[in-house]
């Protein structure tokens, strides 16, 4: 009798068979993965990665339910209206569910901040994201009642297959309907945040389209300088929002352009009237890398303009426009310091000069340069020193930039190359000018075949440092008359010029790593800047 009771209740239960197979082996599936989602305070777990792995295993047990019992899917011809990014997410019509979807209609935020900008979700939205968490709980209750009827058997039922239908079709439907307007107002969000990109992209057109007209007249070059200004202004922008690996400035005017340009034809002038190329090498350096990193911005503005839709509206994960805009903001501020500022950028083209000039009389110096060894940064400082201290007129600016606190506040500069600074700066000036008279008295010719001689010497016993092994070396083409006194006066004066080489490095750390970083690149063969890396990058 109890045989015969229990085969009536199966028949009532209903086998789920479909002809094809056996659905209730994909109910019982799908029962048994929502089991193990991760529940955190009542909420479907979808940030972390088990959390989003069980999600995903349980909207595909969905679907396949869903085609086991033959439920029809709910239209999603509005897909073809996609912009290719989510066409590639979402191809056809098949229900595709996707845990960011169901985490979206979970969280239900009203805004978004993307680039530095709220955008707001419609209240639209939000009631289809509310729906579908209606039909997420039915959907929930059914799951726990399957699974209450696997577990006891006599105290519970399984739901009717009737009941699975509907509830899967409800579900499905408002899953569509949520897809339909998220997406959509995605895509709104997305072309918005773009329109940086869209700005910049027109203002590089504008300054093409004024460029290519034939014989420029006054007015056409002012237009020229007012579109440049325009299309700096809108990748200065960019720069803020994207450049996430440095400042993000967008304080670099379009000044720094067009002084550095004008640096560039000085240059040429200068080179072509006889003048020594090493002496304007820094300042070449400097002013073709302001112009070459804006012009590798406007082919980049170009090449994106073929692919738009590819940039992620985040523009801070756009790797190619990262790069371009990092190099950008490199250079531009290095030209904003020295190409807009005569006197430092005169002074960094002596320093290169001397140290090439350095590095003839120091063989070892070639190889710090070529190699970038780590004893360079050591000896850079002391050559920088030596070359103020020897002409201090022509680096006042340089150190006041660079040591400002040092120096007496508006007390100008002296031509004779008096540095208006603290007692310690200047008895140390005094250590120089005493230990550089001694080893100039060894000559008794010109002064500036004295002042040479004794510069060789100071070279190269700054290079071996304080403890260098050949001091004989450099000291041999004193006369013993004068070695014993100058060689005294000397070491007396690398020890305490150590302690000053220190304080360059670090007093203004972010304005000496600049400073020793143009120096080294002249050093080291001039701009090696690589801006064509063979495959555009997005």
């Amino acid at each position: 009798q109890t045989s015969v009771r229990l085969t009536m209740f199966s028949n009532l239960l209903c086998l789920y068979s479909d002809g094809l197979g056996t659905a209730d082996a994909a109910v019982g599936r799908l029962a048994s993965s929502y089991k193990r989602l991760v529940v955190v305070s009542g909420r479907v777990d979808t940030k972390s990665q088990p959390g989003f792995n069980a999600a995903a295993v349980f909207l595909e047990g969905l679907d396949e339910t869903a085609r086991a019992l033959r439920v029809e899917a709910a239209p999603r011809s509005y897909r073809t209206s996609f912009t290719i990014n989510y066409r590639a997410l979402f191809p056809d019509g098949s229900r595709s569910y996707r845990v960011d979807i169901l985490e979206a209609s979970i969280e239900q935020n009203h805004a978004i901040w993307v680039n530095g900008d709220k955008f707001e979700f419609s209240a639209e939205a939000m009631h289809c994201a509310e729906a579908l968490q209606i039909r997420w709980t039915h959907l929930s209750s059914l799951m726990e009642r399957w699974n209450k009827s696997a577990e006891q058997p006599l105290l519970s039922s399984r739901p009717a297959r009737a009941e699975l239908r509907s509830t899967l079709r409800e579900f499905d439907a408002a899953w569509a309907n949520f897809e339909q307007k998220y997406i959509n107002e995605l895509i709104q969000i997305e072309e918005q945040a773009r329109q940086l990109v869209v700005r910049a992209i027109e203002a590089e057109q504008m300054l093409q389209e004024l460029e290519a007209r034939p014989g420029l007249g006054s007015q056409d070059r002012h237009a020229c300088i007012d579109a440049q200004r325009h299309l700096v202004s809108c990748i200065a922008r960019l720069n803020s929002v994207a450049n996430f690996r440095r400042k993000g400035r967008d304080d670099l005017p379009v000044e720094v352009l067009v002084d550095a340009v004008d640096t560039l034809v000085r240059c040429d002038t200068a080179e072509q009237n006889g003048e020594n190329a090493e002496r304007l090498a820094a300042a070449r350096m400097i002013s073709t890398d302001v112009v070459e990193s804006f012009d590798a911005m406007r082919k980049y503005l170009q090449e994106i303009n073929k692919c738009l839709e590819r940039v992620d509206p985040h523009l801070c994960n756009n790797v190619g426009l990262v790069a371009r805009l990092v190099d950008w903001e490199e250079c531009w501020e290095v030209g904003a310091r020295y190409v807009q500022n005569e006197q430092l950028l005169s002074g960094i083209c002596d320093l290169v000069a001397e140290m090439r000039l350095a590095q003839r009389i120091a063989p070892d110096l070639i190889t710090m340069c070529e190699e970038i060894d780590a004893e360079l940064f050591v000896v850079m400082p002391r050559i920088v020193w030596l070359r103020a201290l020897t002409k201090p007129a022509a680096h006042l600016a340089v150190f006041k930039s660079l040591l400002p606190h040092r120096f007496i506040a508006d007390s100008g500069s002296q031509l004779d190359g008096v540095w208006h600074c603290d007692t310690e700066l200047s008895e140390f000036v005094e250590k120089f000018r005493s230990a550089n008279a001694l080893l100039m008295g060894n000559w008794r010719s010109a002064a500036r075949i004295s002042e040479r001689a004794a510069w060789e010497v100071l070279i190269k016993r700054v290079v071996q440092g304080a403890g260098g092994k050949d001091k004989d070396d450099a000291y041999s083409m004193l006369s013993p008359r004068v070695r014993l006194q100058a060689e005294s006066a000397v070491e007396e004066f690398l020890n305490k010029l150590e302690r000053w080489s220190i304080e360059l490095q670090r007093h203004q750390a972010e304005d000496w790593n600049q400073f020793s970083a143009v120096l080294i690149s002249c050093l080291s063969g001039g701009n090696s800047k690589q801006r064509s890396h063979g495959l555009f990058q997005v």
